[in-house]
């Protein structure tokens, strides 16, 4: 007999009633069912920023803010050809390091973040990223996201999920969290998955954010999680109904 998990979709002003009885109401096996089909779909998923060492994450990361990932490590090779280490950041010239990583945008504020907090790197940690979240926030620039980001690539620390623009609209648009912050949506995240694939599914959700599950257009059609995923918020097209049933395939496994 094959498992059927029915989710509520209520239209119009009821929508967030909607959203909210699905809060805390996703059981365990329709997560494991998630990650199974992302991880067939996407084998592999990993940080895309290019670094070696985690000095050179946390700049990539600090970069990466209103920017794509591509640019970004467009930009970073010849970056850390120039400056080697935290002192050559923290000495570096403004207006020579701003105009190296001009074209990801906001180049003012990334400059000066990056400078200050590598000014902090040699003044409180010899030059090294310190591996706890409560340092790594104190640094100019960085937040919970960027510290996640680090923590979890460079280090293999699992502190938190990372929730970038991609991962907070999937995880509303999939129903994990109804929630509008980073901050929040993160809690729901951590609450509802096992703290070793926290790191894993950051990564996941990004690469199916930027391949199918896309914010104006998404191809729902040829998404791994079609059939598990309540669309919520995606525009329907003909006659819908006011449930959505799914599949989990359980019966395969």
């Amino acid at each position: 007999m094959r498992l059927i998990f029915e989710i509520e979709k209520e239209m119009g002003s009821e929508n967030e009633k909607s959203e909210e009885k699905m809060k805390n109401k996703i059981p365990p096996f329709a997560i494991s069912r998630l990650l199974t089909l992302l991880r067939k779909a996407y084998p592999g998923a990993a940080c895309s920023l290019d670094y070696e060492t985690p000095l050179q994450l946390l700049v990539a990361t600090i970069l990466s803010a209103q920017c794509t990932d591509v640019r970004v490590n467009m930009v970073v090779g010849p970056l850390f050809q120039r400056y080697k280490n935290a002192k050559d950041f923290a000495e570096a010239d403004r207006i020579e390091l701003e105009m190296l990583i001009q074209s990801t945008g906001f180049y003012h504020s990334k400059a000066k973040s990056i400078q200050e907090s590598c000014k902090i790197l040699c003044e409180k940690y010899g030059g090294n990223v310190p591996a706890d979240l409560d340092s790594l926030v104190q640094l100019p620039g960085v937040g919970r996201k960027t510290a996640n980001v680090v923590l979890g690539n460079a280090f293999g620390i699992v502190a938190g999920v990372v929730v970038d623009t991609h991962v907070s609209r999937l995880a509303r648009r999939i129903g994990l969290s109804t929630e509008k912050t980073p901050e929040k949506i993160e809690k729901d995240l951590v609450r509802l998955f096992p703290r070793k694939n926290w790191v894993e599914l950051s990564h996941l959700l990004i690469q199916l954010g930027r391949n199918s599950c896309k914010s104006q257009k998404p191809d729902c059609p040829n998404c791994p999680l079609w059939e598990l995923c309540p669309k919520i918020g995606v525009p329907t097209t003909g006659a819908s109904s006011p449930k959505l049933h799914v599949d989990l395939g359980l019966a395969n496994n």
